[in-house]
């Protein structure tokens, strides 16, 4: 069964390598649990068992060491997919697993910049130069329109509309979006692309891109991470830097500003709210610490 639910990933669904041994591997372990639990016949699998393997799967056993939250969700998609794959081609009557749902992993708050941290990096003296011309514009079109970092070197110089002060968007799935940029950011691209870009473009291909590397060639998002990094650290800031730092920061301020979370669902990009209520954690935990200061009875 597992040979042929595999056999159908690869096939029918040209599902990744990667992916493929990692299904394997949790199917394996899946059907070593059933045998250990007595069940031969996988036709008589119930909903109680596939319950048992997500626990074991948590808690661990002799042979295996608890899987993270990540790590037994996947197993379980697995299970899942395999007893799917049975039912739909006649094999079992029922599906057990329908209704057994992965673990969900906890809310992990992201982490965005005090304000005053994103001035600082924003407001440094820039340099001269073709490579410091074309970092203040990245960071500051990367605050001001809470664009992903892949989003933001795969601009195009017709993406950015300089009268209307929007900028065009690729985001996931394929889906654009047109979003505001503020006037700092609009100098900050304009000051590269008349003294700096022009220089760089010489040196490649004649690429569309708006941030080029040293070569002409469109900046990748590694060194456009490493710009982020490095000008943090010049800028003194001491807390840890992601590819979405500025992202995060964007989404928190403007809700910390009062904006309406759809909007800001909107700005960022998220197909559903949800996704991004997880920045009203953030202005809520920001609320309640400035009230157990001031409140004069908040800890009594």
């Amino acid at each position: 069964m597992v040979a042929a639910y595999l056999d159908h990933l690869t096939v029918e669904r040209g599902t990744a390598r990667n992916t493929l041994d990692s299904y394997s591997r949790d199917l394996r372990r899946y059907a070593a649990h059933l045998r250990g639990a007595g069940v031969t016949d996988f036709r008589r699998v119930t909903e109680a068992e596939v319950t048992a393997f997500a626990v074991a799967l948590r808690e661990g056993d002799d042979e295996h060491q608890p899987l993270a939250v990540s790590s037994a969700a996947r197993a379980l998609v697995a299970v899942r997919g395999l007893h799917k794959f049975a039912h739909v081609d006649g094999i079992t009557e029922d599906d057990p697993a329908r209704e057994v749902r992965p673990p969900a992993a906890a809310k992990r708050l992201p982490k965005a910049l005090p304000v005053d941290d994103v001035l600082r990096l924003l407001d440094m003296p820039p340099a001269e130069g073709e490579r410091p011309l074309r970092d203040r514009a990245l960071l500051e079109l990367l605050y001001s329109t809470g664009a992903r970092i892949s989003e933001a070197v795969g601009l195009d110089l017709d993406d950015i509309d300089d009268a209307e002060r929007t900028v065009l968007l690729d985001g996931k799935g394929g889906k654009q979006r047109l979003v505001p940029i503020g006037k700092p950011a609009i100098d900050a691209v304009q000051a590269y692309l008349v003294r700096a870009r022009p220089a760089l473009a010489k040196r490649g291909r004649g690429s569309p891109a708006v941030f080029l590397n040293s070569r002409g060639s469109r900046l990748s998002r590694q060194s456009a991470w490493q710009v982020l990094k490095t000008n943090a650290e010049r800028a003194g800031i001491s807390a840890s830097v992601s590819p979405h730092t500025l992202r995060h920061s964007f989404a928190t301020h403007l809700l910390e500003g009062g904006a309406d979370v759809r909007v800001v669902q909107e700005l960022l990009g998220h197909a559903s709210v949800t996704t991004t209520q997880v920045y009203t954690l953030v202005t809520v935990n920001t609320l309640r610490e400035i009230y157990a200061t001031a409140h004069p009875r908040a800890l009594g």
